[in-house]
C-alpha cells in the first residue's frame, strides 16, 4: 500500500448520469473543500486483487462479487451504485495497462482499490448529488510482518466498531476511522489486530479489524452470523463454499467469547483463523484482552488453515482447476 502504479481510473456522476470515464497518470485530484465526502463521510471502496499465473495469464479473483458488495453499500449510504458491467470493464481496463506491476512471485498480486466518494461542494446533511469512482492499485505480499506465521489478536472490550443498523455490513470508510483507536493501542502492545465483540453486550464475537474470523471446535467449524454489523467478507464465502464440498460441518452463528474460552478450557478449540482479501487466511495464535489469554494450537499454524489456503491461493494462481468459477481470466 505505500508504492503505486503508474494509473488510475476516474468515472463522474452528475445528477444522475455517469459520465467521463477515463485512464490517467496516477496522481492527485483537485477537489472543493466543501466536498460532501470531506463533511458527511459518503465514502465506500472495495479491496480486490489480480494474481499472475505461472502461465503468464492474469487472474481476477471474484470482481463480480466485490461489484455486487459496493452495489448493496452505495444504496446503504445513498450512494449511486456502479452498473456491473462499467465495474469489470474498468477493472479489466486498468488492470491491463498497468500488468507490468503485477508481481510475479507466489504470494504476492496487485492489489485493487475500487473507491466512491462524494463530490458535490455544499454544507447541508443531505446525499451529495456528485460523486466520483475511481480505481487505484498496489503491488502487495504478505499482509502481516509474521507472513504466514500465527497472529496475535486483541479482544476489544471497551470500544465498538459497528452497531446493529448502522455501516458494519458494508466497506464503509467510517468503519476503519472507528477502528484506528483500538488498533493502533493494540500494536504498541504488540498485538497485529483487534477482535471486536458486539455493541450491545460486549459478549458475542464479531470480527477481527481486517478480518472475518473462524473458530474450529471438536468437528465443528463456527463463524459469526452476518447479522447487520460484520462485513460479509469476499474470503468467508469462499471458505464456506470448500468447508461445505469438504464434508466439514461448517456453521454460521452467534458465538460468545465466553464459548471460546470455556472450548479453550477444554481442549475442544483447535484453531482459530481470519480470512480477508489482503491475508487470505491468517491463522492465529494467541488472542489476548483484559484478564484474559488464549493461546491457539501451540502457536502453530493448524492443520486445515493451511489446506485451506493452499486451496484458496492455488485457484487464485491458476495452479488448480477452478471449480467454483471464482477466477475472471485477462486475455
Amino acid at each position: 500500500g505505500k508504492y503505486f502504479a503508474d494509473h488510475m481510473f476516474t468515472l463522474e456522476y452528475d445528477h444522475g448520469v455517469w459520465k467521463n470515464p477515463k485512464i490517467l497518470p496516477y496522481g492527485p485530484f483537485e477537489m472543493e473543500p466543501g466536498a460532501s465526502v470531506f463533511h458527511y463521510g459518503q465514502a465506500l471502496f472495495e479491496g480486490m486483487k489480480a494474481f499472475r499465473s505461472p502461465s503468464g495469464k492474469i487472474h481476477l479473483f471474484r470482481p463480480e462479487f466485490n461489484a455486487q458488495r459496493m452495489a448493496e453499500g452505495a444504496a446503504r449510504l445513498c450512494m449511486p451504485s456502479i452498473p456491473t458491467d462499467l465495474f469489470l470493464e474498468a477493472i479489466d481496463a486498468l488492470v491491463k495497462i498497468d500488468e507490468s506491476w503485477i508481481p510475479k512471485e507466489m504470494g504476492s498480486a496487485l492489489y485493487l482499490r475500487p473507491t466512491l466518494i462524494g463530490t458535490e461542494s455544499f454544507l447541508g446533511v443531505r446525499p451529495s448529488e456528485k460523486y466520483l469512482f475511481f480505481i487505484i492499485s498496489s503491488p502487495v505480499g504478505a499482509y502481516y510482518p509474521e507472513g504466514f506465521s500465527p497472529v496475535k489478536i486483541w479482544i476489544e472490550q471497551n470500544t465498538v466498531r459497528a452497531a446493529q443498523g448502522g455501516l458494519g455490513a458494508i466497506k464503509a470508510a467510517a468503519n476503519y476511522a472507528a477502528s484506528l483507536l483500538a488498533s493502533t493501542q493494540a500494536k504498541k502492545m504488540g498485538f497485529s489486530q483487534v477482535l471486536w465483540l458486539d455493541a450491545k453486550e460486549r459478549k458475542f464475537i464479531e470480527e477481527v479489524g481486517t478480518m472475518n474470523v473462524f473458530f474450529c471446535i471438536g468437528d465443528e467449524v463456527i463463524t459469526p452470523l452476518l447479522d447487520g454489523s460484520i462485513l460479509a467478507g469476499g474470503t468467508r464465502d469462499c471458505v464456506i463454499q470448500i468447508l461445505k464440498s469438504w464434508n466439514i460441518p461448517v456453521v454460521e452463528r452467534k458465538i460468545s467469547l465466553d464459548e471460546i474460552v470455556k472450548a479453550n478450557e477444554s481442549g475442544k478449540l483447535k484453531e482459530i483463523f481470519g480470512t480477508g482479501t489482503a491475508a487470505v487466511i491468517s491463522s492465529v495464535g494467541e488472542l489476548s484482552g483484559h484478564n484474559i489469554t488464549i493461546k491457539i494450537n501451540e502457536a502453530k499454524v493448524g492443520a486445515l488453515t493451511q489446506k485451506l489456503y493452499s486451496e484458496i491461493t492455488d485457484i487464485q494462481y491458476g495452479l488448480k482447476p477452478d471449480i467454483y468459477n471464482w477466477i475472471r481470466v485477462l486475455e
